[in-house]
């Protein structure tokens, strides 16, 4: 039995309101009370996402339907650049390898940035259909500049831009249509604090023509096949309903405290934290300027031993943390404020580490 709480950027908690959402009775994916309830939650994921576009429902995790999307817009003996600043940024320029195509790079130093000036040289030296961004890459705490990279992509108007928002989605706003961005995809389990096993995606007009001209899309991905679904009122292969009630669950909740309190909110609780930071000396690890909104990732400078801090957290307090990610595991931690967090329980979690703090710094 599982009995404590995570503030690691993803799966982050869930609550007890969305849990009791999931078990509601599934119907048939095919029948009309489906179609009801697809069609029931489509304009308000539209308002989430500030697009006219459908947003489709796919039943897999964010990173399948970030393949799939290559798949559907990359044509043969085109490339894709891959703007890599942290691990799940790198790890789409490897996904995009294995699916066989031809890559090319923008690269960071992790805890930076990814440059606009870097962007925009990089596309005028290639023949790209494709860029792929991450906003909050979430392994450094690093927020990139989505407006200007944005700005400079859309320069280039044979470039399809395939943008990652899962741990900033509702967290900040990410205004698609405005900023013209073509493939906008999330995940159910961080910032939405949703269970895992939910991607959400709304592709725009210029991404549906390219993927007219592209063999090999599949099925499972297909963005002419969700479409085609979507105009009917459902998804092209069975979906995880009960998620998809938690969905529902949760939108009544972001409405219920209004879209600009919940950014307000993440603003907050991420300030608090970064100011526990602040006051013990704990450095940060992103870039000033470009700090996720919703995650800090700290510098491990006090010489912190995170496993066993970590252990005592969960066995003492019931709460876990993040222990660094990837190549950067153990000189970095992570604190999540993202989801349904509230003042009362990152202040409960920031107490419990000024209380063990002390018994694990070398």
């Amino acid at each position: 039995m599982i009995d404590y709480k995570l503030f690691s950027p993803g799966p982050v908690a869930v609550s007890p309101k969305t849990y009791q959402a999931l078990t509601q009775t599934v119907m048939g994916h095919r029948s009309n009370d489906f179609v009801e309830l697809y069609q029931s939650i489509q304009p308000r994921l539209q308002r989430l996402f500030y697009t006219d576009d459908p947003v489709f429902i796919s039943t897999s995790s964010a990173w399948g339907a970030m393949e799939g999307a290559l798949r559907n817009v990359i044509r043969p003996n085109k490339k894709v650049l891959n703007c890599m600043n942290g691990a799940f940024s790198d790890k789409w320029n490897d996904v995009a390898k294995r699916c066989g195509f031809i890559t090319g790079a923008v690269k960071a130093e992790w805890g930076q940035n990814i440059d606009p000036n870097a962007l925009r040289k990089a596309l005028s030296e290639g023949s790209y259909d494709a860029v792929t961004l991450i906003h909050n890459e979430t392994s450094t705490g690093v927020m990139n500049d989505l407006p200007s990279l944005l700005e400079v992509i859309n320069e280039f108007p044979e470039v399809i831009s395939l943008v990652d928002c899962v741990s900033s989605f509702t967290v900040v706003p990410v205004e698609k249509d405005a900023l013209g961005i073509d493939i906008l995809i999330t995940g159910s389990q961080k910032a939405l604090a949703l269970p895992p096993g939910l991607a959400l995606m709304t592709v725009s007009n210029k991404a549906f023509e390219r993927a007219e001209q592209v063999e090999g899309r599949g099925y499972y991905f297909d963005f002419l096949e969700f479409l085609k679904n979507h105009q009917k009122g459902m998804t092209p292969s069975t979906p995880v309903i009960p998620l998809i009630y938690g969905l529902k669950s949760k939108l009544d909740d972001i409405e219920s405290e209004g879209l600009q309190n919940r950014y307000d909110r993440h603003e907050k609780l991420n300030q608090i934290v970064h100011q526990w930071g602040i006051d013990r000396g704990i450095a940060f690890f992103s870039k000033e300027g470009y700090r996720s909104k919703s995650l800090t990732c700290f510098s491990n400078n006090k010489n912190i031993n995170l496993p066993r801090l970590n252990l005592e957290l969960k066995r003492r307090f019931k709460f876990v943390i993040d222990g660094g990610y990837g190549k950067i595991k153990g000189l970095t931690f992570r604190i999540s404020n993202m989801g349904d967090e509230t003042e009362q329980t990152i202040h409960t979690l920031l107490n419990s580490l000024n209380f063990l703090l002390p018994e694990f710094i070398d």
